[in-house]
C-alpha cells in the first residue's frame, strides 16, 4: 500500500484500512475493533458514537497514534504510523495534533496560563507566552490565568484544555467525550466554544461522544456496534 503524499494530496488527513484491535484475555482474545475502514478529509468534523464498550475510544487512540493496532494500516497526515516508533509518532503529533479529554488532563501544578503555554514552549513557538495569554482570553478566562486546575470549575478546566488544544494551530483535534464530565448547561457552552474555535481555525475535528447534541453538530457521524461500523 502506498501512503498518501501529504504535500500533493492533503486529503484524507486520517486514513484507516482494515483496522483491527484485539487484546489477550484468560480465555484467548477479545476483539475490540474489527476491519474498520475510515477516511477523514481536511476540515471535516466527525463524531464517533456507539454504546459503552463499542470501541470508540480505542479507535480514537489508534487514529491519533497513541496505540498500535493488531492489524491494519493507519496514515496520519500522510505518514504510515506502523513505520514510526513511539518517539517518531510523538514528533509527528507535536504541534500538528491537539487533544481534548473528558478528564481535562491539565497538569495540576501549573496555572491555567502555564498549561496552555507548555505545548507552545515545547514547539518553540515565537511569542509563546503572549500567544497563550491570547488563547486564554479567547476562552474567557483571562482573569483566571494564575489559577491552578483545582481552583477552576469543570467547565473552566475544559475551556483551558480546549485553548491548549488549539493554541499550536493544529491540523487535527481529537476530542474524547469532551462534555462527559460536565452538566448539561456547561456542556452546551463547551460545545458552542469547541465548534466556534474549530470553524475559525478550519481544523479537522474527530470526536468521541455519547452526547447527541454534540454529535449532531458534526458534519459526519460514524456509529460503532461491537467494534464494527454500523
Amino acid at each position: 500500500m502506498t501512503p498518501p503524499d501529504s504535500a500533493r494530496f492533503p486529503d484524507p488527513v486520517v486514513l484507516a484500512r482494515a483496522l483491527s484491535q484485539r487484546v489477550p484475555t484468560a480465555d484467548g482474545e477479545l476483539a475490540i475493533l474489527g476491519e474498520v475502514d475510515l477516511a477523514v478529509k481536511a476540515g471535516e468534523t466527525l463524531a464517533i458514537t456507539g454504546a459503552s464498550g463499542s470501541g470508540k475510544s480505542t479507535l480514537l487512540g489508534l487514529l491519533a497514534g497513541l496505540d498500535q493496532p493488531t492489524e491494519g494500516e493507519i496514515f496520519l497526515l500522510g505518514q504510515r504510523l506502523r513505520d514510526l516508533d513511539e518517539d517518531a509518532r510523538a514528533r509527528l503529533r507535536a504541534g500538528r495534533i491537539g487533544f481534548v479529554f473528558q478528564s481535562f488532563q491539565l497538569l495540576p501544578a501549573l496555572s491555567a496560563l502555564e498549561n496552555i503555554l507548555l505545548p507552545l514552549e515545547l514547539g518553540d513557538h515565537p511569542d509563546a507566552r503572549e500567544r497563550a495569554a491570547q488563547w486564554l482570553d479567547r476562552v474567557g478566562l483571562a482573569a483566571r490565568a494564575a489559577h491552578t486546575p483545582r481552583q477552576l470549575s469543570g467547565g473552566e478546566q475544559q475551556r483551558v484544555a480546549i485553548a491548549r488544544a488549539f493554541a499550536t494551530d493544529p491540523e487535527i483535534v481529537f476530542a474524547d467525550e469532551p462534555t462527559g464530565n460536565l452538566d448539561a448547561d456547561t456542556g452546551a457552552r463547551i460545545i458552542d466554544l469547541l465548534f466556534e474555535l474549530n470553524a475559525s481555525a478550519r481544523t479537522t475535528l474527530i470526536l468521541v461522544t455519547h452526547d447527541e447534541a454534540l454529535a449532531a453538530r458534526c458534519r459526519r457521524r460514524l456509529h460503532l456496534v461491537a467494534g464494527h461500523i454500523a
